[in-house]
């Protein structure tokens, strides 16, 4: 039985290895997936403003909206999505007439529920959707940012394989710190081990947000052996919600609000940790074929 298993195995590389000839391996220099332990974090309002305060610092960086269910990335920029990744997988358009612009150098790729059709693909539509992701792979020093679904789930776990580092976004509650720690401890479980960043967001100040990533910090080096970064916090800002109900980024409409400031030092120490990366090792490999072992 388990010779069988192999062969199985075997079989598959062998495939993956054929498939991955046929399509253009050029990668992105980084793959960031921002995540949390649960919903209502701010993760997606965070994936919105990095993205432009990175834009902003001259980084070219693209979005991918990879929150299955719950896509809305579009919604807080402020933008109407006609078509989305789902086209593209069935066939109808081409990736970049799906690809919306947004400002400071964003593009954004509607995703949402069409990612969990990627898993149910079959050899050719496989090879089609790789040959039309080479677009994105061609974009040598673009950022790709995914934004994930929040809590734990089949997808999310394909979708950390893609990445070489990670956002995990909790809040000082004790609900979202015990999500937060179940999710890095299923990571080091499931021997994923990107660069970790944890981000607090809707704190009372500064100083708790550090109090808290220190728990959580000493907590994962005592019982996962592993030890995250801190990329930083954001204040809790009624601005906040004032630019989500005129689906506008806070970081356009309320520039010089707390909530912004907060997010522009987080985009210079994240350009700033990417100075220092080798890229080495599995950092090098690029989307494509990190998209192919999902299939393996």
């Amino acid at each position: 039985m388990a010779d069988q298993a192999e062969r199985l195995r075997a079989l598959a590389r062998t495939k993956e290895d054929c498939l991955l000839q046929k399509v253009n391996t050029a990668g992105f220099p980084r793959v960031i997936a921002v995540v949390s332990g649960k919903g209502g974090v701010g993760k997606t309002n965070l994936v919105v403003n990095l993205a432009l305060s990175l834009g902003q610092l001259g980084e070219e960086t693209i979005v991918l909206d990879a929150d299955v269910g719950l896509a809305n990335v579009d919604i807080l920029m402020g933008l109407s999505a006609p078509a989305s990744l789902a086209d593209v997988l069935q066939g109808r358009m081409e990736l970049k007439e799906v690809i919306l612009r947004a400002p400071s150098n964003v593009a954004v790729i509607p995703g949402g529920s069409a990612l969990s059709e990627v898993f149910s693909l079959d050899n050719q539509q496989k090879e089609q959707l790789l040959a039309r992701l080479t677009a994105l792979g061609e974009k040598k020093d673009a950022l790709l940012l995914v934004d994930c679904p929040a809590g734990i789930s089949r997808n999310l776990l394909a979708l950390l394989g893609l990445a070489g580092e990670v956002i995990l976004v909790t809040t000082p509650e004790p609900t979202a710190l015990a999500d937060a720690y179940s999710m890095l401890k299923l990571m080091q479980r499931r021997r994923l081990f990107p660069k970790i960043y944890l981000v607090v967001n809707l704190v009372s100040s500064s100083g708790e947000g550090e109090r808290v990533f220190m728990r959580l910090r000493e907590t994962c080096r005592s019982f996962l052996n592993i030890e995250p970064a801190f990329l930083g916090s954001i204040g809790y800002d009624y601005a906040v919600r004032k630019a989500v109900l005129k689906r506008t980024p806070f970081l356009i409409h309320f520039p010089q609000c707390g909530a912004a400031q907060d997010i522009q030092r987080m985009a210079r120490r994240l350009i700033g940790a990417g100075a220092v990366l080798s890229f080495s090792g599995e950092m090098e490999e690029n989307l494509l074929k990190r998209l192919l072992a999902l299939w393996s």
